[in-house]
Parts: structure tokens; C-alpha cells; sequence
């Protein structure tokens, strides 16, 4: 198999030192290239993946172990939507170096190198704060605002596809746009790792005109919201297992209200969140994996389509070993609510 991608793209200590100075909240630095590194060869998914510490034990990223056909995965289909909550700060740092934030897309058009990233990040919150899906047509970009609909032509082909941007990166001076697996495997640079493209940006008003169809706003439940300025990005990036195709549909989860704590732990008892989210099925998720890997019980707070994930109460003497374990587990970032 030929050489692909970046090698250690987020190296764990790295994320957390970056989230602080990029935007906490806003997750500007989710996916980090490693200086000085090359493309190394795509691991197998069932190894790469089976280490219970995750996508930062991980050398590489991966090619999923039994892909399924995305050739005729759909465009993004180019709509009108707000500027996200995250990842839209106007300038942020990332290993020394700032990146501004374009106020607008319009007009943009660049060539250079397209990469892409799959198996290690599928499953983690994007710098928008959405779920990365790398069966869907999706891209991340430096100075792009989240979301931006933009073609990426291969220069190599003719081939051309509509990618949703609502990620940054890649920080290699060399690469213009990060794709996800399907938009590379259709414009036929899988193998390569890279290839040479267009990125030219869509005005959504524009495209709906010239085809037909009216505009509509995204749905609330179609985007994370800013998390609280005390989470870092690695705990609102743990992941949340999201479904592979866009034709896989799951109920909308009931939010649930957990027993106060007893009178005599009332005063004391503090929650730890994890996450505010801004889909309830991906808080229900990351809820159901919180009830398996620690003791206490885990809660759904609702409030103006922000679904915040805490686990608690918690009797003050139990803070600490609670930390701990949600550490051990993958959530070295939480705040306390009381």
C-alpha cells in the first residue's frame, strides 16, 4: 500500500497545549500536523484502532478495515447557514504560526495540495464542533469560515467534487485542503495520499439560484454549539461512534433528568461536564459511553438546542477520583457545574 497523509496528525500532549491557545471552546486546533513529518503508510484499521488509548496511540491515520462503497456518495448539497458558534474566531495560533479566519468566502479560489484523513479522526468533533463522518463529503481548511461549500477539482483527472468545509487544518505549508475519505477516494487520490486540486468556494445563494431550489437555513440539531470556554478540545473530541451513512437514522433521544442528589450531599455535590453538544443523539451517545467507563451517574442537560453532558452528582471528597478516572478513560478536560 502506497504512502499516505501525515504521521501523528494530533499528538495528544500537543492538542491540549494547542486547544488552550487556539480557543478552547471553539476547537480552532483539532487536527494538528506534526512538524517535520512525512506521509507514512495507512495501518490496517483493526490494528491501528484496537489499542484502548485510541486515535493518540496511533502512529498514522488508517483506512477503515471494511469500507464501504463511497464512490457515489453525493455532494454536500450547498445551502445557506449561519457562521458556526466554533472555530470561527478571526485569527488563532498553531505551533507558533497565526492563521486568519476569512470574514467571507466569496471569491475564493486557490490551487495546491489536497490531503485527507479517515479511520484515526472518524468518530471526533470537528473545529465547528460537529461530528467528523469520513463517509461524508466534508473538508478542512485554515482560513475558511465554518461552514464554507467549496468544488475541489483534481488537477490530475478533471474529476470534481462539493465538500461542506467545518474543520481546520492542515498546518503544513504545502497542503491548501485536508478531504475526508470519501471526497479523496472520488476524486481517485486515496492510494496517492495526496494530489494536486482547485478549491474554489459556493455561494449558496448563487448555486440554489442557478438550480432551482430555494435556500434553507441548517437545523439547530445539525450543528454542536460553542462548548463553555473552560472545556478544552480534547473532551469535547472524545468520540462518539456516528453513523457511517447518512441513510442511517436514529430516534431522537429523550433528555434525561437524573435523581437529585440527598439532602445531606445537596450542598456539596458538584457535576463534571464533559461536553455541550448541540445534537442529542451525540450527547446520547457519549452519555452511553460515559455509563460504562465510570461509576456515577451521567446526565443530559437541555437548554436552547445545547444538550450539555455531565456526569454526577458527585460528593465533594469523590471529585478528585472521579477526575481521575474520566482521565483514564479519555476526558482529561472537564469543568465543574454546580
Amino acid at each position: 500500500m502506497k504512502s499516505k497523509l501525515t504521521m501523528a496528525r494530533r499528538a495528544g500532549s500537543t492538542i491540549a497545549l494547542l486547544a488552550l491557545v487556539a480557543g478552547c471552546a471553539s476547537n480552532e486546533t483539532q487536527r494538528v500536523d506534526a512538524p517535520g513529518s512525512s506521509k507514512p503508510s495507512a495501518a490496517p484499521a483493526s490494528s491501528a484502532a484496537s489499542n484502548s488509548s485510541g486515535r493518540y496511540a496511533m502512529s498514522g491515520d488508517a483506512y477503515p478495515l471494511e469500507p464501504p462503497d463511497v464512490t457515489k456518495v453525493p455532494d454536500a448539497e450547498p445551502r445557506i447557514e449561519q457562521p458556526s458558534r466554533s472555530g470561527n474566531r478571526p485569527s488563532y495560533e498553531v505551533w507558533g504560526k497565526t492563521y486568519h479566519v476569512l470574514p467571507d468566502a466569496t471569491g475564493y479560489e486557490k490551487r495546491g495540495t489536497a490531503s485527507w484523513y479517515g479511520e484515526k479522526f472518524h468518530g471526533y468533533a470537528t473545529s465547528n464542533g460537529e461530528i467528523y463522518d469520513m463517509y461524508k463529503m466534508s473538508a478542512a481548511h485554515r482560513s475558511l469560515p465554518l461552514p464554507t461549500f467549496a468544488r475541489v477539482t483534481s488537477l490530475d483527472n478533471g474529476r470534481s467534487v462539493i465538500v461542506r468545509v467545518n474543520d481546520r487544518g492542515p498546518f503544513h505549508s504545502d497542503r491548501e485542503i485536508d478531504l475526508s475519505y470519501a471526497a479523496a477516494a472520488r476524486l481517485g487520490f486515496l492510494d496517492n495520499g495526496t494530489g494536486s486540486v482547485k478549491v474554489e468556494a459556493i455561494n449558496p445563494e448563487q448555486w440554489l439560484a442557478e438550480h432551482g431550489r430555494g435556500g434553507s437555513s441548517a437545523s439547530p440539531q445539525s450543528r454542536v454549539s460553542e462548548a463553555p470556554q473552560e472545556v478544552a478540545s480534547d473532551a469535547a473530541s472524545m468520540p462518539v461512534q456516528p453513523t457511517a451513512s447518512a441513510s442511517s437514522m436514529t430516534p431522537s433521544p429523550q433528555v434525561q433528568t437524573p435523581q437529585a442528589p440527598s439532602e445531606g450531599e445537596a450542598d456539596d455535590a458538584v457535576y463534571l461536564q464533559i461536553a455541550a453538544l448541540g445534537n442529542p443523539e451525540g450527547a446520547q451517545q457519549l452519555q452511553q459511553r460515559l455509563q460504562g467507563e465510570q461509576p456515577h451517574a451521567v446526565r443530559i442537560m437541555s437548554d436552547d438546542d445545547v444538550y450539555r453532558v455531565q456526569v454526577g452528582p458527585i460528593a465533594q471528597g469523590q471529585e478528585l477520583q472521579a477526575r481521575e478516572t474520566l482521565r483514564q478513560a479519555g476526558f482529561p478536560q472537564v469543568f465543574v457545574v454546580r
